[in-house]
């Protein structure tokens, strides 16, 4: 569904991706585990065209959208969620999700802010709050939704877990695991391998813009790779 050709990304003059590949097939959950500044951000950006490759190509259902841009690119069908605070703090958390729904590039249309409230009741309750009130776990739970009502064919999803509480990053996987079920595709990068590997299907490893290791998840749990490149 996804395909990485060879990707080449630079910021000014500095080469950060040089030469990435991968794939993530329909209906797949792939992780892309790496270091902080290892290039994981940077994929994701060079995908949704905000920090476009200079060379290699990306296919998304064997369209070549290397240099499509970024609004393009979301019309297609991929959602990209981004890592920290990406929220619209002074709109409520429906107004943030009527923002983003749209009917999907395929017609679809499962997805409405009523249907996002019944994956994450607490945003029901938290319907006319101001998004900048809530908390870590709660903006991140309005990330997703936001992303599902715009009805995307592929999630590409930027260190979900980052700066949350451990009893939030337990419900965090209960909710990949119920989008996963749903038959999503998702690209997920993360620097927490123990809970990527648990729920994807494959992984790459990526260390100073290149991709070192790949395999399916089972065989990452534990190898001497994910210690080498990620000290875990």
């Amino acid at each position: 569904m996804l395909k990485l050709d060879a990707i080449q990304t630079y910021y000014g003059n500095s080469h950060i991706l040089q030469g990435v590949s991968l794939e993530v097939g329909k209906g797949e959950t792939v992780t892309l585990l790496g270091r902080n500044g290892a290039g994981k951000t940077t994929t994701l950006r060079s995908i949704m065209g905000l920090t476009p490759a200079r060379g290699g190509h990306v296919l998304f259902d064997g369209q070549d959208i290397t240099k499509a841009r970024t609004h393009e690119i979301a019309r297609a069908g991929l959602a990209f969620v981004p890592s920290g605070r990406r929220i619209f703090s002074e709109l409520t958390v429906r107004e943030n999700m009527e923002l983003y729904a749209r009917t999907g590039a395929d017609g679809g249309t499962a997805w409405n802010v009523e249907r996002a409230y019944e994956l994450f009741p607490k945003l029901a309750e938290l319907d006319g709050r101001k998004a900048g009130f809530l908390s870590g776990g709660e903006q991140q739970m309005l990330k997703l939704a936001r992303a599902l009502v715009a009805n995307p064919r592929m999630l590409l999803l930027d260190e979900l877990t980052e700066g949350l509480a451990p009893a939030i990053v337990g419900d965090l996987a209960d909710w990949l695991k119920l989008l996963k079920h749903e038959g999503f595709s998702m690209l997920m990068c993360e620097q927490n391998a123990l809970f990527a590997l648990e729920l994807a299907d494959r992984g790459y490893i990526i260390e100073k813009g290149r991709v070192r290791v790949s395999g399916s998840a089972a065989e990452l749990r534990g190898s001497d790779e994910v210690m080498r490149y990620l000290g875990v």
